[in-house]
């Protein structure tokens, strides 16, 4: 990833974004949230300020933007409506990979194509039998010739049903031992044999989560990411790492929309003869919800500067993710009680960020195994 970006660049970059998603997501966001549609014209905005090449280095034809600034586009785009960032996060966790681990030839062929928003993609791990225990996946890639054979299913993936492919986790070597070395990841564009059906979500509409079916869906031996089989679960855990940076950013972000919202209600809302701003139960709430959200900035920021340096960020991904996910879910809340009865109407943003924060505790590892993430490698760290 290119880190080179000059801070009056990014500042502008940010600046532009702010005005975008004001101007065009704040009015439409609800209307497409309860009609579940896709936001096709959203889509060619971000194509064209550059949203799907915002960490593709500037060789291959994106931003090369700091993992950093895109963190910060994130808070912003998704203090307003989360879902669009899903779009662009699914998409540039596959580039990642790519860049990072694609050979030269693939590397040319893919990421300008990604840059553009030609060629939008999504990664393709869940199962529905395998989520946080990702080497539990049984959908197989056999070759076959200069083709991989591929049968399986993968569950809850973005971009699948409106991109045009996705990085595809699966078993090149269903007996290996341990389980990891026989996993693969594969660049894996629609074709035959490649169907989607959608499907409904509480929150994170508008945005097409699918499950994918594969029945001797064919991918040439080209595609195999890095043109070697055995490396897709390090691969997979690489990019993870931008994944989390980003669902801890949709977090905060989620939290700092919410409480924006409630802030501002609190202010014009009057009760026993004043504004409920000035009630002390309701500046306890503002306080603990402004303190998290600062917070799980700050994890964020930490964990972004060690992914731009190239330096192993597990720990501190997970870090911000859970802190970053857990603000969104608590300031929603504590957003809803202080709307009071109109949080339940859909009349108010309010409850969407609700039912999008939920979302942020469960994707990209579920905070209780991020827990765990984060107990093993405090002890790996400080041994006794």
């Amino acid at each position: 990833m290119s880190t080179n970006s000059k801070p009056q660049d990014d500042a502008e970059i940010l600046d532009a974004i702010e005005q975008w998603a004001e101007k065009e997501l704040r009015p439409v966001a609800r209307k497409f949230d309860h009609a579940d549609e896709y936001p096709h014209e959203i889509v060619e905005q971000m194509k064209s300020l550059g949203l799907f090449g915002a960490t593709i280095g500037e060789a291959y034809g994106g931003l090369g933007l700091s993992a950093s600034t895109y963190a910060k586009i994130v808070v912003k785009v998704s203090s307003i409506w989360m879902a669009p960032c899903g779009i662009f996060n699914s998409h540039l966790i596959m580039a990642a990979a790519i860049e990072r681990a694609g050979t030269e030839e693939q590397k040319r062929h893919w990421l300008p194509r990604m840059a553009s928003g030609e060629f939008r993609g999504g990664i393709g791990l869940t199962e529905a039998n395998a989520g946080s225990d990702l080497q539990a996946i049984c959908t197989v890639a056999k070759r076959e010739g200069d083709d991989y054979v591929v049968n399986g299913s993968k569950m809850w993936i973005t971009n699948s049903l409106h991109g045009q492919g996705i990085l595809l986790l699966v078993k090149t070597d269903p007996k290996a031992e341990p389980r990891y070395k026989g996993m693969s990841l594969l660049i894996a564009p629609k074709g035959d044999g490649f169907k989607v059906s959608k499907l409904k979500k509480l929150g994170y509409r508008s945005i097409d989560s699918c499950e994918v079916h594969l029945q001797d869906y064919r991918v040439p031996a080209s595609h195999l990411l890095g043109g070697v089989e055995g490396k897709g679960f390090i691969q997979t855990a690489s990019g993870l790492e931008l994944g989390r940076i980003n669902v801890a950013a949709r977090g905060a972000g989620i939290g700092e929309g919410a409480l924006l919202l409630a802030l501002r209600y609190a202010q014009e809302r009057s009760a026993f003869g004043k504004s409920i701003s000035n009630h002390q139960a309701i500046q306890l709430k503002l306080a603990d919800m402004v303190t998290q959200v600062e917070g799980a900035k700050h994890l964020i920021e930490a964990a972004a500067r060690r992914y731009d340096a190239g330096e192993r960020c597990d720990l501190e991904a997970a870090m911000a993710k859970l802190a970053g996910s857990e603000a969104g879910v608590f300031c929603s809340q504590e957003a809803m009680r202080i709307f009071g009865g109109y949080s339940y109407s859909v009349e108010y943003d309010i409850e969407r960020f609700y039912r999008d924060s939920l979302l942020m505790c469960i994707g990209e590892g579920s905070n209780e195994i991020l827990r765990q993430v984060i107990a093993k490698q405090l002890i790996e760290r400080h041994p006794a």
